[in-house]
């Protein structure tokens, strides 16, 4: 009698901890390359339509001040995962950097408590995933036809079809095949929308009727802006014709495009359907100038957004999904960028600066039972908050190396305060010849430090100049807020123990 009662004990004990663990949320990360808050409907754009994307800000929330520790592909996934800047990661840019896998992640600290954790997609760390239970991963950049995966076995395999979808496909075929009584942590790692912008064959021509708008500073002289003005990452001057746009003017040069000769038959059938006839258009027009630039603004826009199109889609899919397999009510759902980027702002494209375009960052969450339905959260947050963010939801216990911190008491207070600036450092000095800097923003101001290739300070004052076309720096009136800020910037220099950082300033001193 004894024993049967130990055993009903035990197992009233075990039900109840199963019945808990599934009671834990299930998390779903998306994470997109490249793509703009600009390019968003949510985020204003009234061109073009991401019901998908908009459809989580709708159920949940929408971040209006989410920004990155570092505006680059891979040391942004670094920050993701490991909750700390990339002078504690170790991946402070794409060009040196590789990600040290033995490090600890909230990965895998979800792991060890009982999650299924998976990466699939994009992954762009150089060295393989470690702490998930799954992993299929685009080695470096990936393709957008065709594009080849690399398997945990080491193995390499092409997969048929645009990989948008494919991505997709993938994360379906893991959520089917998974242990349904434990809880689930999935990020899908997009390649859209990277350079160099080829849409999905249904998407191509989306948006080929559409005269977009120039930007406010499109043609931007970068007067008092010596870092700016050394750049080469401008619409006018670096962004290619052929490379970039996919005007060829012969089959021989179309066939030594790595993204096209890829291609099987019937896909590049429908790729010179459509990109020949806007050739020879171009062609007869002979264009030089400004109207050079601006054409190449426009098809540069419509490839781009194109190629967003297939994203939102997806994400349209996944969202599907969960309510299908009735997992809506029980899963955590964000979809952020890596970094922000340009979309002709400054007349540039890409990324990489602490400009606003670069430096903030699309991000809404839907979270059921604990974010109210259309909320606008006007905090600043930072890719930095999302592993630590993620441990909080799942009842882990943060580790303390961890440098973020958990924006769920910014959703569920309502005056809840959250940063009063944040640290910004961008390390690569090769790139389209951007200079590294680091800087600090306040709700009303911005102050960045260039070094190596440019050696100066800007200022900006984001109230009077939110396009961030006039720097102060040195100007009359501006010298206590600029002492302010710098002592602010110290103060975080110390706290995220940022030592490169910190040995420039004193040697400015």
């Amino acid at each position: 009698m004894k024993i049967a009662r130990l055993i009903i004990f035990l197992y009233l004990i075990f039900s109840t901890l199963s019945t808990s663990a599934q009671r834990r949320p299930n998390i779903l990360i998306i994470i997109s390359d490249d793509h703009a808050y600009q390019a968003i409907s949510a985020y204003g754009n009234k061109i073009i339509a991401t019901p998908n994307i908009d459809r989580i800000a709708k159920e949940g929330a929408i971040f209006k001040r989410a920004y990155v520790t570092n505006s680059l592909c891979g040391p942004s996934r670094a920050t993701i995962i490991t909750g700390k800047y990339s002078n504690k990661n170790g991946f402070t840019d794409n060009e040196h950097s590789s990600f040290d896998g033995s490090q600890n992640t909230f990965i895998k600290e979800l792991t060890k408590s009982g999650y299924q954790t998976a990466w699939i997609g994009k992954w762009h760390l150089e060295t393989i995933p470690q702490g998930f239970t799954y992993w299929e991963i685009l080695p470096g950049q990936g393709s957008y036809y065709n594009p080849d995966f690399i398997m945990m076995d080491s193995s390499k395999k092409r997969v048929e079809g645009y990989v948008t979808n494919i991505i997709e496909d993938k994360a379906e075929d893991w959520l089917n095949k998974r242990d349904t009584s434990k809880p689930f942590c999935l990020i899908i790692g997009h390649k859209a929308t990277h350079r160099t912008w080829i849409p999905d064959l249904t998407d191509m021509g989306r948006y080929d009727n559409i005269n977009f708008p120039l930007p406010k500073n499109f043609y931007d002289d970068y007067a008092g802006r010596k870092a700016a003005s050394m750049q080469d990452m401008t619409i006018s001057k670096t962004l290619i014709i052929g490379y970039d746009l996919k005007m060829f003017d012969s089959e021989e040069s179309e066939n030594k495009d790595g993204n096209i000769n890829r291609m099987n038959a019937a896909q590049r059938a429908k790729f010179d359907s459509h990109y020949k006839p806007i050739y020879k258009d171009f062609i007869s027009q002979k264009l030089t100038g400004h109207a050079l630039t601006v054409w190449k603004y426009q098809h540069y826009m419509r490839d781009y957004l194109s190629t967003a199109a297939s994203l939102d889609r997806n994400i349209g899919r996944i969202l599907d999904y969960l309510d299908q397999h009735h997992l809506t009510g029980n899963t955590i759902v964000i979809y952020l960028s890596d970094q922000g980027f340009y979309l002709g702002e400054h007349g540039w494209f890409d990324k990489r600066w602490m400009y606003e375009e670069s430096f903030r960052t699309p991000m809404v969450m839907r979270y059921p039972g604990l974010i109210k339905p259309g909320t606008v959260n006007k905090n600043f947050v930072l890719n930095l908050d999302i592993a630590p963010t993620m441990l909080d939801a799942a009842g882990v216990k943060i580790p303390a190396d961890m440098q973020g911190q958990s924006f769920l008491p910014l959703l569920q207070a309502r005056y809840a305060s959250g940063r009063d600036a944040m640290y910004y450092h961008y390390y690569e000095n090769g790139e389209h010849d951007v200079s590294p800097h680091f800087g600090i923003r306040t709700k009303r101001y911005k102050l960045i430090r260039f070094y190596q290739r440019v050696d100066n300070w800007e200022l900006y004052d984001l109230q009077k100049d939110p396009l961030e076309m006039k720097n102060l720096y040195g100007e009359k009136g501006y010298k206590k807020i600029t002492e302010q800020l710098k002592m602010q910037l110290n103060d975080l220099i110390k706290k995220y123990d940022d030592t490169d950082a910190g040995k420039i300033l004193k040697q400015i001193k």
